[in-house]
């Protein structure tokens, strides 16, 4: 045990988990859409969210990017950061989860042994982990370069890119698999909400 565990002590929550599902109508859970850069995992994201927030559902959308401007901005992109990175959102990902939000985390997060580290912080809590895999052709990616990383990357600028000169390792049996260079993102997030009714997140 980390000497920093022997002096503190949980402390227990007057609210429960059950009293604030019901107050918003839904179980709290976390969709983790993992896919390489420019696949649409932050787009379908936001497509999820508008959807659910329209049936008045507590949300939030956490970003990678977005989170490296804060949270993790001492963090870089070679592996140990990025297993950090993941390890970190892991643990606020629970956190929203447990106040009974639909918390949707948009990381590339490449490593599945990561992705699983991420799961396991969830699912011990007694929550729910939802791996989405947006599936995207590499070089459908590269053909939207929605950042130009793309090109960037290309030419050297960024070293260790997912998808080219750093791995990405596909999930093995996610959950949902989002095909996103054969639909439109609203169908996607149509497909995402349909799992949440079969697995009665949404009460």
């Amino acid at each position: 045990m980390p000497e920093t565990e022997k002096n503190i002590v949980w402390h227990a929550h007057s609210v429960s988990r059950e009293k604030r599902e019901i107050k918003n109508g839904h179980k709290g859970c976390v969709l983790w859409y993992t896919g390489l850069s420019g696949s649409g995992k932050s787009t379908v994201a936001n497509k999820v969210e508008e959807l659910l927030s329209q049936r008045n559902a507590q949300t939030y959308l956490l970003d990678g990017d977005n989170i490296r401007f804060g949270l993790n901005s001492d963090l870089g992109f070679e592996e140990k950061d990025r297993r950090e990175n993941i390890r970190r959102i892991g643990e606020v990902a629970k956190l929203f989860a447990d106040s009974g939000t639909i918390v949707s985390v948009a990381f590339i997060s490449p490593y599945r042994e990561d992705r699983e580290r991420a799961r396991a912080i969830v699912e011990k809590s007694g929550l729910v982990f939802v791996e989405i895999y947006v599936r995207c052709d590499l070089a459908v990616c590269e053909s939207r370069d929605p950042k130009g990383l793309y090109k960037k990357a290309r030419s050297g600028e960024i070293k260790n890119f997912t998808g080219l000169d750093a791995p990405y390792e596909e999930p093995v049996s996610p959950e949902l698999t989002l095909e996103s260079g054969k639909a439109a993102p609203g169908e996607l997030a149509e497909q995402v909400l349909e799992f949440l009714n079969r697995k009665h997140i949404l009460l």
